[in-house]
């Protein structure tokens, strides 16, 4: 194995830093002496890194506000074009951030570099146009999920799936009885989670329709006790206002502060808004609703530009309907308490979903970081990536097992 000695690295956000941190370790223990270069957090400057500009400079979200950047946001990306050109290192990898990363990858590809991009975009879900462009910028990717890297394997991209670090990071075995120990709850009779997201606009969208489902399932069920994580004192503020109006459900939940995990391990079943909170909760093994609800005219582009039938990450690793999704007008109370009620009712049902999850988090359980560096590896000395994704599955379907141990 040739020893790598200059690693480019660019992340964007304070998740990218945590990846890039955990990546930069996992390269130190394979290649002692390693230098990086780039741009990190403060994660990825207590592993070596020779941050060229502040992560703050590309952590810019919304339309309005990367318009009013733009013209930073260019002129850092040609300086970062010169600097890895003038540093030559052996590889650049992009961490997220692909509007920024990957028009910084494809100059420095052209120039010569070897690139690779860490996190796929969501190109397989929306703008499926943009891989041609990704093809061009990158010699491999690095995804977290299979049904991401059979996406790039279609488009005969070098792709390489690396499992998920939260897989890594959440146990295989969990203790529902101690987490309702720790939080407060009885030990018997059913519980509830509550997870109506962490940014004031789903508080507004789905909070309303959240509580008033969990206070239905309350009246109908006398022994259900409901715990709701607040991802935020601002969010605990909104979340309590909202529960002075809902006097039973008050009497009956648990409001916490942070502590979502917990709150889902400890629960029968979750009701939860979509997006990664989806992902903990089937790494927590619980059998969940997602729901969903946006302004109408973002809702109307998405129906228009959404390339998938899901929604939700279970759902969609899976590729197949694991969970039930309710959606914008669909997402009422009343559906709401006819989907998740028999899920907190039968235990043959939620055991049977517990048990796929489980299944499905050791598929996604891969040491994340290591793999992530014996592609890398590859990459740069020109060997094909370390596995196929044909080799992975988180499907339990025997027809479908039987089908791809006869290719």
């Amino acid at each position: 194995m040739s020893q790598l000695a200059r690693v480019y690295i660019v992340a964007g956000e304070m998740s990218g830093d945590l990846l890039g941190a955990s990546l930069m370790r996992a390269l130190k223990a394979r290649h002692p002496g390693v230098e990086f270069r780039g741009i990190g957090g403060p994660g990825m400057i207590a592993e070596g890194i020779d941050s060229r500009f502040p992560l703050e400079t590309l952590s810019v979200m919304g339309l309005v506000e990367v318009l009013k950047h733009l013209p930073e946001l260019i002129r850092v990306r040609r300086a970062l074009r010169a600097d890895a050109l003038a540093w030559q290192p052996d590889v650049m990898i992009g961490i997220d951030a692909p509007d920024f990363n990957l028009g910084l990858e494809r100059q420095l590809r052209e120039a010569g570099l070897t690139t690779v991009h860490y996190v796929s975009p969501t190109v397989w879900a929306w703008r499926q146009g943009r891989v041609k462009g990704i093809v061009r910028s990158v010699d491999a990717m690095l995804t977290f999920l299979p049904f991401e890297a059979a996406f790039y394997e279609k488009h005969d991209l070098p792709v390489a799936f690396v499992g998920h670090p939260l897989a890594d990071e959440l146990p295989l075995a969990n203790d529902r009885g101690a987490a309702r120990e720790e939080i407060g709850l009885p030990p018997d009779g059913p519980v509830l989670a509550v997870l109506p997201g962490s940014r004031a606009n789903e508080i507004r969208f789905l909070g309303e329709t959240f509580l008033d489902a969990a206070e239905r399932l309350c009246r109908e069920r006398p022994d259900l006790r409901v715990v709701i994580p607040a991802a935020t004192p601002l969010r605990r503020a909104e979340l309590e206002a909202l529960l002075e109006h809902r006097p039973l459900l008050s009497e009956r939940a648990v409001l916490l502060d942070g502590r979502a995990r917990q709150a889902m391990v400890a629960s029968d079943a979750v009701l939860l808004a979509s997006g990664t909170a989806a992902l903990e909760g089937m790494l927590c093994h619980r059998a969940m609703l997602v729901g969903y609800r946006m302004a109408p005219l973002t809702h109307w582009l998405a129906k228009r530009l959404v390339k998938t039938p899901w929604i939700s990450l279970p759902n969609l690793i899976a590729q197949e309907t694991l969970i039930p999704e309710l959606i914008q007008d669909a997402l009422t109370a009343e559906a709401i308490v006819a989907r998740i009620g028999p899920l907190l009712d039968d235990g043959e049902t939620r055991a049977a979903l517990e048990a796929r999850f489980a299944a499905m988090h050791a598929g996604l359980q891969r040491n994340a970081s290591a793999r992530a560096v014996e592609a890398i590896e590859a990459v740069v000395a020109g060997r094909p990536l370390p596995e196929s994704v044909a080799s992975d599955t988180m499907t339990a379907d025997p027809e479908v097992e039987a089908r791809r141990s006869e290719t």
